[in-house]
């Protein structure tokens, strides 16, 4: 018998007949056809291999959409997700607007959105209210006062008004040359790195986050333990404010390795490698302990951490 005239052969396994409980689950081919019989379905039934390459773009094109849309949600495992909070980095919490990516020619590609502020931090470690106490205090110290000696005649009022005058357009011109230099906008990238550590700090301190955020529900057995004494400063050392100091550090420094020749700075490389991994220890660890807890949902939302900046192997 020749090929031409023999019986055409199915690649689709025979049904068995079964004794048992039918099953409901649809029968699925998963036998891959070679090219030699890829070439005899085109030939044999264009119609047929045009339906079935339409069915396989369709999964293809489907497939990659749904990949995209997973690495966006992914994440990248140096910057995460961009949150405001995050974006406010890049100027110590100054600036009320962010600033949108451009074009060559110049022109914003999105429209700037509004960022968190910390006005009352400055510069040289120094807060508002520190800086207006100062400035009060030093008004009442260099303000002239009136003689005590008697003279025979009494003192001019009017020469009395010109040095008060004098004496405060002299502070009014102190005031403003302090305010110049204890902004953060004349301050180089360490200043804002100690600025955004007080930020941090303030954040994601337990001092302040105890009263505002909702404690991690017991373990069983666990239920009458004793309450732990309320903190007596600024809270530095816990896992989220570590977390967050990092991640500043993390994109100041990504952020330098994308300019000019940054490509070629191999200890920078290494030491954004060091960050990363750091950071991710610290995540895996407050999962472990801090997963579904509003600590922790507070510090993936502010700061846009995904699973790809603490599961799996980051390589860089």
């Amino acid at each position: 018998m020749s090929l031409l005239t023999g019986p055409a052969v199915c690649l689709r396994p025979a049904l068995r007949p079964s004794t048992a409980t039918p099953s409901l689950l649809p029968i699925t081919q998963t036998a891959s056809l070679s090219q030699k019989e890829k070439r005899r379905l085109a030939k044999q039934d264009p119609y047929r291999w045009a339906q079935m390459q339409q069915r396989k773009n369709a999964h293809l094109e489907r497939r990659s959409v749904l990949e995209a849309e997973r690495a966006a949600l992914r994440g990248d495992p140096v910057r995460g997700l961009t949150t405001p909070f995050v974006e406010s980095f890049d100027s110590a919490g100054q600036a009320e607007q962010s600033t949108p990516p451009t074009d060559e020619h110049g022109n914003p590609l999105a429209e700037p959105h509004a960022l968190p502020t910390s006005p009352h931090v400055l510069n040289n470690l120094v807060s508002t209210d520190e800086f207006e106490q100062a400035v009060a205090n030093a008004y009442v110290l260099t303000r002239p006062e009136p003689s005590t000696i008697m003279e025979e005649s009494d003192p001019d009022p009017a020469q009395e008004e010109a040095r008060l005058a004098e004496h405060d357009a002299a502070h009014a011109r102190a005031v403003e040359a302090l305010r110049r230099i204890t902004h953060l906008d004349a301050g180089s990238a360490k200043d804002r790195r100690h600025a955004n550590i007080r930020r941090c700090v303030e954040t994601f301190g337990r001092h302040n986050t105890d009263s505002i955020l909702r404690p991690r529900a017991p373990a069983r057995g666990h239920e009458n333990k004793e309450e732990t004494p309320v903190r007596a400063g600024p809270d530095t050392g816990s896992s989220e404010v570590q977390i967050a100091i990092l991640t500043a550090k993390i994109r100041a420094l990504a952020n330098e390795l994308e300019k000019g020749r940054g490509y070629k700075d191999k200890v920078g490389k290494r030491n954004l490698r060091l960050l990363v991994h750091r950071r991710q220890r610290l995540l895996q660890y407050m999962e472990r302990k801090e997963r579904g807890s509003d600590r922790w949902v507070h510090l993936i939302k502010t700061l846009g951490l995904t699973e790809a900046t603490y599961k799996g192997q980051i390589t860089l």
